[in-house]
């Protein structure tokens, strides 16, 4: 299954890094920058719960609206904290292959053991 995800969302980290240090005014990106990264936290969470309703209440274009808003409030998140989609890739292509209860239970195991 291709995704046509790929170029968008490369398009999309190029537009939100070019919006870094940007007039607040003139770009809601810049103005989550400005406000710091509690701000644009709280956004991302506040996009995940409505996805998460519609996703329930089974309305497609309205889950498929707040997909949009989550994917990019998480990409701003991604560049406040100087992480890069290619390091979520890469931890994505560790992972491959392994079986989601497994993840957890290494996770947990390592949390563990802190």
């Amino acid at each position: 299954m291709a995704s046509e995800l790929g170029p968008v969302l490369d398009r999309l980290w190029r537009v939100i890094l070019s919006r870094r240090g940007g007039d607040p005014e003139a770009s809601y990106t810049a103005r989550l920058f400005a406000r710091g990264r509690a701000t644009i936290a709280q956004k991302l969470g506040e996009e995940a719960l409505e996805a998460v309703i519609e996703g329930v209440k089974g309305d497609k274009k309205a889950l498929v609206d707040e997909s949009a808003d989550l994917f990019y409030h998480l990409l701003v998140l991604w560049a406040d904290a100087g992480i890069t989609p290619a390091d979520v890739a890469a931890e994505l292509e560790r992972r491959e292959g392994t079986s989601g209860l497994e993840e957890k239970r290494r996770r947990r195991s390592k949390e563990e053991r802190s």
